[in-house]
Parts: structure tokens; sequence; C-alpha cells
């Protein structure tokens, strides 16, 4: 059975959200990373089905959900549709997973609101977009001008057919397979009117504000952290190494997860290892 597509409304925008079933099982919130949608979780949503309701959220400017007006894509931003869909769910407390931009945003979750999280799962997501130190703060209100100014110049990249698209995809993702990549290019494109075609996502995801959390704050936060949370990382990753992350050793009932022969989206690369510690985490 294929999910169902709803949508929300959250800050004035129309966001999607895939409902997986099954009615009166606990609920479990699916929150994908930056340039993906929720349907890269449909291998996971499928294993889990039968043991968790299941929600997937497409995050502002990703996947059916609308783009932001004005193009601000902050880290409170998704924190806050993430806590409306929670509120929309309503079976506190909920059990969450979320992958790179989404991890960090369910890690946040989590601090913000300790008694709403029974369980968390973040996979390659502590590396939070902090303000860089290297700059003051006019040096980084410029810059982040600059690359909005460099972003309103920019035409979006399109691709001849689909195939050319699956090609670019597994060249951002080696370790896909043929059928992944073709699925997860399959739903996050749509199709220009000469047939073309466009990544969803919207450009300006790439940008983060030049305000927001600092090391300090982040650290604040994730101390707040009360749920078990596992921490998964692929050792052939560009992301951080959770256990000698200053970060993550900011959440107390920390548990990690190193996998071999994955990298950024390792709950592709290897589905079946992260399937089992999952379950067995959830199920504790």
């Amino acid at each position: 059975m294929e999910p169902v597509s709803h949508f929300f409304y959250s800050d004035r925008l129309k966001l999607q959200f895939w409902d997986w079933g099954t009615e009166g099982k606990p609920a479990l919130i699916l929150v994908h990373g930056g340039l993906d949608h929720a349907r890269n979780w449909d291998w996971v949503a499928k294993a889990l089905r039968d043991d968790y309701h299941i929600y997937a959220l497409d995050l502002r400017g990703h996947g059916n959900s609308a783009w932001a007006p004005g193009a601000l894509y902050s880290i409170a931003e998704h924190i806050l549709d993430l806590s409306v869909l929670a509120d929309i769910i309503n079976q506190f407390p909920v059990r969450i997973i979320g992958h790179s931009l989404g991890a960090i945003t369910t890690l946040l979750y989590a601090g913000v609101y300790p008694e709403r999280v029974e369980k968390l799962v973040a996979i390659e997501g502590v590396g939070l977009p902090l303000q860089d130190g290297r700059y003051s703060a006019p040096e980084r209100i410029r810059r982040w001008i600059e690359k909005v100014r460099e972003a309103e110049n920019r035409t979006q990249h399109s691709y001849p057919n689909l195939a050319a698209a699956v090609a670019r995809m597994k060249e951002a993702n080696p370790f896909l397979s043929d059928e992944v990549a073709r699925h997860l290019t399959l739903h996050g494109t749509n199709w220009n009117a000469d047939g073309s075609i466009i990544w969803k996502f919207d450009n300006y995801a790439r940008l983060f504000p030049p305000y927001g959390a600092n090391l300090q704050e982040a650290a604040e936060i994730l101390r707040r952290i009360t749920c078990p949370t596992l921490l998964f990382w692929g050792r052939q990753s560009f992301a951080k190494d959770p256990e000698t992350d200053p970060l993550a050793q900011e959440i107390a009932d920390r548990r990690i997860v190193k996998v071999d022969q994955a990298g950024h989206w390792l709950h592709h690369d290897q589905l079946a290892i992260f399937l089992r510690e999952t379950r067995k985490f959830l199920a504790e």
C-alpha cells in the first residue's frame, strides 16, 4: 500500500507529509535532509510500518511543500514546522528519525521540547550550521548578502531526460544502487514545459541566514535532550565523527553506531544495518 498525501499549514506555508499508517500504533515521524524529500524514507517506512504509525515530512522548500517567500530557511523555521506537524499528530511523546538537516532539526526540537520526544534517531546530523566564528557580525551579513545575490542570478540546472538526472543523483551519492537512485530522482524532480527535468527543491534552501544558533546556544539546547538518542555515522562520510564531536557529547543519553561502507546517506548505503539497529533501539 502506498502512503497517503496530506498537507498542513505552518507559518502561512502549505507543507506536505506522507501518512504510512498504521492506525493505533505509536507515532514515528521521519524528517529528511537538505535538498532531499520525504519519499527518500520509503524503504525505512515500509520496514517499520507494521510497528509504528509513520509520518514523513517534506520540509519547507523541499519535495511537494511550498517554497518560502523571501526564501528564508533557518533551522528555527524547520523546528517550527516540525512542531506544528507533531501537534497535529498529537501522540506525545513521539519517536523521530532525522537525516542530516532533518537530524539537526529533530535534535534541536528534542532540546526545546524534551518532554515531547520518546526516542530519537539522528543520522549524520550533529554538525549544526552555526555562525562562523571567523567572521564578525557585519562580515557575516555581508557574505550572506553576496551569496543571496549570487543565487538570484543563478538559473536552476535542468536535465534533458530522467536518465541524466539519475546519473547526477548517483554522482552525488556514489553508494546508491540504480533502483534507489531512480526512485529518489522520480520523486525529487518536476518536468518543464519543454520536457527537461529540474529538481523540486528551492535553490535558496542551500543558504542559511547570518544569524541563529552559535556554539554555546546549540550546546545549551542539546544538553536539554532527555530522551535516549541514537547517533548514526557512516565511516566514508564527510560529516564529523559524533564520538569526537563536542556537540554530540552534550547529549546525555546518547549511543553511537558507526557503519562501514556507508557515506552521508547511510540509511540507503547500509539499509539492513540501519534497520536492525533502529528496530532494536526503538523497541527497548
